[in-house]
């Protein structure tokens, strides 16, 4: 499970900025939200809200970036585009097999080297208190190397930082490299990142065609978040030949260009055609006639189910778009419950209507991303205080964040704009008379 993120001069963070799932344990409310992870306990989902070009993608993006470096996959972290310092830095906290560990990276992107690694274990006693035992520091910036392994020290100080050293070495050859990249692989191979704009299908079709159990599944999914919608179904080759040759059908690819279309885009468009949606016994393909929201709920609910079932991360920019408000409290809500033991979601929205933390949420769950003319931030509901700022948990953030209270609200002034082009307008028109 994730435990906290750490991100200084990358992408539109420049000053270190923190994103922290951990949970006050002092807080005693809604504790089906929350869940062990290490030494300590952490949030089950997290929202990001704030304005356009805030940071809430950035944030998405950078999730995606470190999962593919660990990942050994073609990525790079990218420095704030502002900023003279070409050092990147992500330290990433998370939670595995009941321990907690900490990974640190430092990246300098005017050579594509790795110039610091840091892999610890985190300790804490029966009070909380906190200590550090190191298992691999590679620091090129201090010209200082430490691991268990006098060899591994040795060949650290030698090796290649054009990647990170559990792809660089042979981690065959060294018990602890070997365990830091079982550690870290697991935990990145856990998180899946999408964007509402443009979620794929694939792995809904895969689940699809895999077992009687998974389609089912699936197709409850749906059929919950579609009132309308009696079945939705993969259709095996006989039963989309019959479909296929039907008077609506062929009416259909002689309109549209299916036909067209499934020889040039291959197999991938004719599984997606496979998909089909029952509304009062009238089977259709899902792709022609159903709504973008159903769409988008159809290619979610592999994501959903997947990490609900496997204890995976799953980050959503977005997860809003094309959703009935009460679509995405549903799904919030089935993280933000006690039968979920190890999945989390972290996802960006835009719906305010989502500040409620009298019924869905923790005040550690709810982010603001905010950027002012200097930097941009990233702070959690729970750093407002009762007493001064008057955040308590039965307080209707809704009306405080549009009251500007809380912060990271839009100040759009587009009249202005309406105002110019209509002198623009006036002016055009003043000189075709002329």
């Amino acid at each position: 499970m994730l435990i906290s993120l750490s991100i200084q001069n990358c992408l539109i963070y420049d000053i270190r900025t923190d994103f922290s799932l951990q949970a006050n344990m002092q807080g005693r409310r809604f504790p089906q939200c929350i869940a062990p992870a290490g030494g300590v306990h952490v949030v089950k989902s997290a929202i990001v809200i704030g304005p356009n070009n805030s940071g809430k993608t950035n944030l998405v993006r950078i999730l995606s970036t470190l999962k593919s470096i660990i990942l050994n996959l073609p990525a790079a972290l990218e420095k704030n585009l502002f900023s003279d310092d070409n050092l990147c830095s992500l330290e990433v906290v998370f939670s595995a097999d009941g321990h907690e560990y900490l990974y640190a990276v430092r990246y300098d992107t005017s050579t594509s080297e790795y110039l610091f690694e840091r892999f610890t274990e985190v300790l804490r006693d029966k009070y909380g208190n906190r200590r550090e035992k190191t298992w691999l520091l590679r620091d090129s910036i201090g010209n200082r190397s430490e691991s268990g392994d006098n060899k591994l020290t040795e060949i650290m100080e030698l090796s290649s930082k054009g990647n990170l050293l559990i792809h660089v070495l042979d981690t065959s050859r060294f018990p602890v490299l070997n365990r830091i990249k079982h550690l870290l692989t697991t935990f990145a191979s856990a998180i899946d990142v999408i964007d509402m704009n443009n979620i794929p299908l694939e792995k809904t079709v895969e689940m699809m065609k895999a077992t009687p159990e998974k389609r089912r599944m699936i197709a409850d999914f749906v059929k919950s978040a579609d009132l309308f919608l009696n079945d939705y179904r993969y259709l095996n080759e006989d039963e989309f030949g019959v479909a296929n040759n039907s008077e609506m059908m062929r009416r259909l690819s002689d309109r549209n260009g299916v036909q067209e279309a499934s020889i040039r885009l291959g197999d991938a468009f004719m599984d997606k055609l496979h998909l089909a949606s029952v509304y009062k016994g009238v089977q259709v393909p899902s792709i022609l006639f159903d709504s973008t929201g159903t769409k988008k709920i159809a290619a979610l609910a592999s994501y959903v189910l997947e990490a609900l079932e496997q204890g995976r991360i799953l980050v959503v920019d977005e997860l809003d778009n094309s959703l009935h408000f009460k679509l995405t409290r549903e799904i919030i809500a089935m993280f933000n419950n006690e039968m979920n033991k190890k999945a989390q979601l972290i996802a960006t929205v835009h719906d305010v209507s989502l500040l409620d933390c009298r019924t869905l949420f923790r005040k550690e769950q709810i982010w603001f991303s905010h950027k002012d003319r200097e930097h941009a931030y990233l702070y959690s509901l729970a750093e407002f205080s009762a007493g001064d700022d008057g955040i308590r948990e039965t307080t209707n953030l809704v009306e405080k964040y549009k009251k500007g209270l809380l912060g990271a609200l839009p100040m759009p002034d587009l009249f202005n704009s309406l105002y110019d082009a209509c002198n623009m307008s006036r002016s055009s028109a003043t000189e075709m008379e002329n």
